[in-house]
């Protein structure tokens, strides 16, 4: 009973953390966006959505060292279903999403490329390898260099007139470092004890990594878009879950497969698969009226709660 007290204090301490670097975080980059005339959808796919993955990472590259494959794979894909169907679903509910055609037409198809990438290299095998995990890390620096030609090409376009709070370049990185240390030690916190208590109730691993690790590393997106979305920031709210959703399957599980072979179970492809469908099923929200609305958001949270059925019940 004492180690469940103390667990849930540390929970809330994670909670804290998350939620307070995911603010200083989205303040510090949309600071910088503004100042050097770069649209805040580049920074949400890159500087955000790598910041608020380090909790992923740090848990799946862990997990991969450790032997324990299923909760490498379920964190990452639990984590994508995760940021898709709530961060996306919730943000919606505060304001709708408009979803730019570059993006319906490049970022979001490429996350479903790469989800479905994992798919087939997983299924042939079952066994994502070391050679797997360097093809999937050679994409991820092929989506970074990309990244940075187009972030180069919107400051020579940019006629955005944003009103973000601009504030000095060194508080500026402070925000960003400091957030992301409150993000990484919180996503810590949260993981650590979430998994404690559920273990402590007889869930199973590849369980746990769906449910309570994937939601306690996707907290930071979960905290960052909805800061965004009420700030205004809609573009680095959909950027940032797009952006993280391809470091999750590219950087992520790349990494972890190239320090140990991740041993794939049948459910990880039916859950990559459902990954790939809800995928599917945003992309047509999003191309229909170019913005997901607060209607389509509850959609998106009922499938999930569908989804999280589906998964206790197997």
């Amino acid at each position: 009973m004492t180690n469940v007290f103390v667990s849930l204090l540390v929970l809330i301490v994670g909670f804290i953390l998350l939620m307070k670097g995911a603010d200083f975080f989205v303040e510090g980059s949309s600071s910088i966006a503004t100042r050097f005339h770069i649209p805040s959808l580049i920074i949400g796919l890159t500087i955000v959505a790598m910041g608020t993955s380090l909790p992923e990472c740090a848990v799946s590259i862990t997990a991969s060292m450790d032997g324990n494959n299923a909760l490498a794979v379920a964190n990452a894909v639990g984590s994508n279903i995760f940021n898709l169907m709530v961060v996306c679903g919730i943000s919606a509910l505060f304001v709708p999403i408009a979803v730019q055609v570059n993006t319906l037409k490049r970022e979001f198809p490429f996350s479903v490329l790469c989800a479905i990438l994992l798919m087939i290299l997983g299924y042939f095998g079952m066994i994502l390898g070391h050679i797997d995990g360097i093809v999937l890390l050679i994409l991820f620096v092929g989506y970074i260099v990309y990244m940075i030609v187009s972030a180069k090409k919107a400051m020579n376009t940019y006629q955005e007139e944003e009103e973000i709070k601009v504030i000095s370049m060194g508080l500026s990185l402070v925000y960003i470092v400091g957030g992301a240390i409150a993000i990484k030690f919180g996503g810590d916190f949260v993981v650590d004890s979430a998994s404690n208590i559920a273990l402590s109730l007889g869930m199973s691993q590849n369980l746990v990594g769906l449910t309570i690790v994937a939601l306690g590393t996707s907290l930071p997106e979960l905290v960052t878009s909805m800061v965004a979305a009420k700030k205004g920031e809609v573009d680095m709210a959909l950027g940032n879950v797009i952006g993280s959703n391809v470091f999750n399957i590219l950087f992520v599980l790349g990494i972890a497969a190239t320090i140990s072979p991740i041993t794939f179970i049948f459910e990880n492809i039916i859950d990559i698969l459902i990954l790939t469908i809800f995928s599917l099923i945003v992309l047509y929200f999003g191309f229909t009226k170019h913005k997901i609305d607060r209607k389509e958001g509850i959609i998106m949270l009922l499938l999930y709660v569908a989804y999280l059925a589906y998964i206790i019940i197997r």
